[in-house]
């Protein structure tokens, strides 16, 4: 499980502690497509940071604000989609980072323990906070390997859907072209001594990731895990003759 996050759309409680409960210790909130207004986002990531988990935090868009909120309510890690060339990813990614290494601006609060920050504080938040800017664009992906060798990216996040689409196919459907894609965003990963994340719906979705050294692996996402279980329902109550 070590290696293995939850995808959650809507900040919904009980559903972070039945993940919790069976075993996941690393969870994905989808600020872009969910419902996270500002307050339900810092009291989700104080939720799921008391109960151990490592917050990876898909921020509403490319923008220094939803960057930094999401940091600054105490995520382990900013997930950014929307990532066009190097320059773009250069210009973005600065602001999960402290001066001199970015331009995060200074806000205080649950990263510094409601107190005045050290010395070594800004330092000491750059190391801890990561920066995975999304490949999810054929502009990104022409520009993986020096997108991944950006001092401010600690590695990268796969979206292939949305990088599919963007490539001109219909839909994303792990074909061999899809695969491709994916193991370059690895490869271009490891090669600068970086770490790579891929969400995985599927088994052999998740065999090329692990077989390709994913740092984690994202899986079961939270409106297809409760789609499935009312499916799974109607079905049993269809055999048993009550539909």
């Amino acid at each position: 499980m070590d290696k293995l996050a939850c995808w959650l759309t809507q900040p919904t409680i009980p559903h972070i502690e039945i993940a919790n409960d069976f075993g996941f210790r690393k969870i994905v909130l989808d600020i872009e497509h969910g419902t996270f207004d500002l307050d339900a986002l810092d009291r989700t990531i104080s939720f799921c940071r008391a109960l151990g988990m490592t917050v990876y935090a898909k921020v509403l868009g490319p923008q220094m604000e939803a960057i930094q909120q999401a940091l600054d309510f105490g995520a382990h890690a900013v997930v950014i989609p929307h990532i066009g060339d190097v320059a773009h990813a250069a210009a973005v990614t600065k602001s999960a980072k402290y001066p001199p290494l970015g331009n995060r601006s200074y806000s205080g609060g649950r990263p510094t323990l409601y107190g005045p920050a050290t010395d070594s504080y800004g330092g000491e938040q750059n190391a801890a906070c990561k920066c995975y800017p999304m490949i999810e664009s054929a502009e990104a992906l022409a520009d993986v390997e020096k997108i991944a060798a950006l001092p401010t990216v600690d590695g990268l996040f796969a979206g292939p859907t949305d990088l599919s689409l963007t490539q001109g196919r219909p839909r994303y459907s792990f074909s061999p072209e899809d695969q491709a894609d994916l193991i370059r965003i690895a490869k271009a990963a490891q090669a600068t001594g970086k770490t790579w994340i891929m969400p995985a719906w599927t088994p052999p979705e998740r065999v090329l990731a692990n077989a390709n050294g994913a740092e984690v692996i994202v899986v079961g996402a939270q409106f297809y895990l409760v789609r499935s279980a009312f499916q799974a329902l109607v079905e049993q109550l269809g055999g048993e003759g009550l539909l």
